[in-house]
């Protein structure tokens, strides 16, 4: 089971996790915890690093003091009932921890520059110091725990440092030799998400969404009869409850339906954690920490078609780049150095539309991403007579619809449409992918609310589970 920030953000908020995981014990089933960082700590971390390396010492310092002050606080209230003996080793601990963020920092201060080696060291910091206070509070609740890093878990990566790669055949055998004997001393493990090491023991992160990564790599390699993702919201809804009140929660859904609703935009799960538990047929379950007696939403192989539509998501702050030039015609091997030139800068591309003549394509891009794109392919085809405009269009936003129950069901596409227009609401692009479980719209970003809204009331999703 995983607990993101919002749920260890303070001692309140990892006592009442604690609890849910004593429950789960109390149930007789064995369990391994997953922890974010505190609410807001990466960010800062990555904040910190910056200014390191930017020699703004007092800044980091001052900063660096406030974070172990917060941390130690959660721990005293944690132990306020507990003899000090109990307390100290923890104490300890997280201290020894922030001395070595310290150096960290000073190293990044005193050559002036941040690698990602470096980057990974430091960010990696904020779960490795909320993961010994989450398995305090459960030893304060009466569980025998530990706590541990990725690594020490067996979470083996490649050296892609900020976004590495499981090894996934290694982390198989070096996964359950680490957790098993703990498991069979009736220990529960708490381990740090997002952190995984190099074959070399050298620290890695998996990137954004990392901790929901964490735990489906370690349900799938321990043949876990589930995963669970604890988070504030009550599963997943049918829509943004931002955008659209009348949204409720979804019951079941595929394994395909969650990656595209995580591709575009529902924060649900980033969409590489469905992965591991897919290829082992493990269900993930997301459930409200608030609400536990709640089902949530389970995600599995097959969940049952409630219509052709499940959900309605959207992504904003979005800028489409048209790339075009007559001597694009019939020329394939342009458009393949356009995406190889995009993923070699590990700049992923959200939507694509091209012409059948191929004279020009669409790409649609975050507003920063699509900056960057435009700067390298004015430079890979300066002086080229083969590329001629770049034309950016932005503040515009995707909406999506998604669903295994549009495969085969006409009038799916109609029906989008027809509302849409209805509301006088200008389609930019339109892209449907061959497996028919999503269709994707793009409109200027102003009229993204309404659109969300009007397609969810056309789909009956209100009274969709």
């Amino acid at each position: 089971m995983k607990f993101g920030g919002v749920l260890v953000q303070d001692a309140a908020a990892i006592m009442h996790s604690a609890q849910l995981v004593v429950q789960t014990a109390h149930k007789n089933t064995r369990a391994v915890v997953v922890v974010s960082a505190m609410a807001d700590v990466t960010d800062g971390l990555l904040d910190l690093a910056e200014q390191a390396r930017q020699g703004h010492g007092d800044e980091v310092a001052q900063a660096v003091d406030l974070l172990e002050r917060r941390h130690e606080d959660a721990i005293q209230t944690v132990f306020s009932s507990s003899p000090a003996m109990a307390v100290q080793p923890v104490v300890d601990e997280e201290h020894a921890l922030f001395v070595s963020l310290r150096q960290a920092l000073a190293g990044v201060a005193m050559l002036h520059e941040l690698t990602p080696r470096s980057r990974d060291l430091i960010v990696s910091f904020g779960e490795r110091c909320s993961a010994p206070i989450m398995s305090a509070a459960l030893r304060a609740a009466g569980l025998t725990s530990r706590s541990l890093t990725g690594g020490e878990a067996g979470i083996v990566t490649d050296d892609t440092f900020g976004s590495a790669v499981p090894l996934l055949d290694i982390a198989r055998k070096t996964i359950p030799r680490a957790l098993t004997p703990l498991l069979d001393r009736g220990l529960t493990p708490v381990v740090t998400g997002f952190v995984g090491a190099n074959e070399e023991g050298v620290i890695t992160t998996l990137g954004r969404g990392g901790s929901d990564y964490t735990a489906t790599i370690l349900g799938a390699c321990l043949l876990a009869d589930e995963v669970w993702i604890w988070k504030e919201v009550d599963g997943v809804m049918t829509a943004d409850p931002k955008l659209v009140p009348d949204a409720v929660r979804v019951q079941a859904l595929s394994y395909r339906e969650v990656m595209e609703l995580a591709w575009f935009g529902a924060k649900v799960l980033h969409p590489m954690t469905v992965a591991p538990v897919q290829e082992a047929g493990i269900p993930i379950r997301i459930r409200s920490a608030f609400l536990p007696a709640s089902p949530g939403t389970i995600v599995c192989a097959d969940a049952p078609e409630a219509g052709p539509v499940k959900a309605v998501t959207s992504i904003r702050k979005l800028t489409a780049l048209t790339i075009g030039g007559a001597a694009m015609i019939g020329t394939s091997d342009v458009v393949s150095r356009v995406f190889s030139l995009l993923a070699a800068a590990q700049l992923p591309v959200l939507m694509i539309s091209q012409s059948s003549s191929m004279a020009n394509v669409s790409l649609v891009m975050t507003q920063t991403d699509a900056e960057r794109a435009t700067r390298l392919l004015r430079k890979e085809f300066a002086g080229s007579m083969v590329i001629r405009d770049i034309t950016a269009t932005p503040h515009v936003a995707i909406v999506a619809i998604v669903g295994d129950g549009m495969r085969g069901t006409p009038g799916v596409a109609a029906r989008l449409f027809t509302c849409l227009a209805s509301e006088n609401i200008n389609l930019l692009m339109i892209a449907q992918g061959s497996s028919e479980v999503n269709i994707s719209v793009l409109i200027t970003e102003k009229e993204a609310q309404r659109a969300v809204r009007t397609v969810h009331a056309a789909f009956g999703l209100a009274g969709a589970t």
